[in-house]
């Protein structure tokens, strides 16, 4: 677990970091040949790294959602000006 919180303090890792990390570990699991040991290793890696995918994801996904009610909101209200104004 230590090795958990020793990756939140280092510098955090962005999304292709991340994503291209995971995908490497991925392809190692996935051509075998390594230990029990090293295998355990690299899938709980994976599983921080998925963590580090998700919640980049999931602040992208707020981000536009906001976005896109910004947009919303305004286009409402500028429709009601344009149409007085014209």
């Amino acid at each position: 677990m230590t090795s958990s919180n020793t990756s939140e303090t280092a510098e955090p890792l962005g999304y292709e970091q991340a994503r291209d990390e995971l995908i490497e570990v991925v392809r190692r699991l996935e051509a075998g040949g390594t230990s029990l040991e090293e295998s355990l290793a690299l899938w709980e890696r994976g599983e921080e790294l998925a963590k580090v995918c998700r919640r980049w994801l999931d602040g992208a996904r707020r981000r536009l959602d906001a976005a896109l009610a910004e947009e919303e909101g305004p286009e409402s209200e500028a429709g009601s000006e344009g149409v007085g104004a014209e």
